[in-house]
């Protein structure tokens, strides 16, 4: 296991209620509603989860006050993305809220180009652990050949970025509740592999890595931060590009297995959602996604 400066802690017991997941959407680079769509469809595959979407209303004066009822679900799912223009910051009042519920105990999971989102903002920064940032901003963390962990610090080296996409083989490197019987390695169809992330590391977890296909190099692919009591879990699945008419990303069953179980654990609900169809290191594996009504 790869530890910045915490441990992996433990599930704690079940309750037979569902897992009250909040999926927040509303503006984004990528395509926002088919990503809260795939997402929903999924969660709610499983039959352990409610999920409500929550559209931030950024064409009316009400965006200014707008503040998602965080406190009353176990898990956010944040999918906001204001890089290059694409949004606009949350409101002071949503900020707040969302800082208070990670800090209090809740759970975040961020999907996809949500780490790209909220450079300005400071405890977004601390509770993403890692996103995409400028070579000046943070460490950068990356994966020696020996498994070792090597922090590049600010300045060195260069900003987050990827190259094209591609089927990549996902090298666990953490023994945990979200991968525990999974195998060490296993295939997912056109990931970006993200070249130095930067942010704090601070109480951060890396849980897998890839190679980057033109350098060799090894990058994390998922992590997780612990921040307050919350914990929050980070990576670069779930890409759904604009036009994209089969995000193969959100079918892999790889990415199922892992969201599902991953909203179970930051819920602190036993992660007991069972690895059938899993891919292996030598091929992917797709399933359908059936009902993608946001209703």
């Amino acid at each position: 296991m790869l530890v910045v400066s915490s441990f992996f802690s433990c599930c704690t017991p079940s309750t037979p209620k569902p897992i009250r997941v909040l999926i927040v959407d509303g503006f984004g680079n990528h395509d926002w509603q088919r990503t809260s769509a795939y997402a929903r469809a999924i969660l709610v595959a499983s039959g352990r989860m409610e999920v409500s979407i929550e559209t931030a209303p950024i064409a009316t004066p009400a965006y200014a006050s707008w503040c998602p009822a965080f406190d009353r679900y176990d898990v956010v799912v944040q999918t906001c993305n204001d890089i290059n223009h694409s949004g606009p910051a949350w409101p002071a009042p949503a900020q707040a809220a969302f800082e208070r519920f990670v800090h209090d105990g809740g759970g975040v999971f961020i999907l996809h180009s949500a780490n790209n989102a909220f450079q300005s903002w400071p405890e977004y920064n601390r509770i993403i652990g890692l996103g995409w940032r400028p070579a000046s901003y943070g460490w950068a963390l990356r994966l020696r050949a020996d498994g070792s962990l090597e922090r590049i610090p600010p300045g060195s080296g260069k900003g987050t970025s990827h190259g094209a996409r591609q089927d990549r083989v996902i090298h666990r490197c953490s023994e945990d509740p979200i991968h525990a019987g999974m195998p060490q390695s296993w295939k997912t169809p056109l990931i970006e592999v993200y070249t130095h992330a930067r942010g704090p590391a601070e109480n951060l977890t890396i849980h897998s890595w890839a190679e980057e296909p033109e350098t060799g190099e090894h990058w994390p692919i998922e992590w997780s931060v612990l921040y307050g009591q919350g914990r929050v879990y980070n990576s670069t699945f779930g890409h759904v590009w604009r036009d994209e008419l089969d995000p193969v990303n959100m079918r892999c069953a790889g990415f199922h297995s892992i969201f599902i179980r991953a909203v179970q654990w930051l819920a602190k609900k036993p992660v007991d959602y069972p690895l059938t169809d899993f891919p292996t290191a030598d091929a992917v594996s797709l399933r359908p996604v059936t009902s993608l009504n946001q209703d």
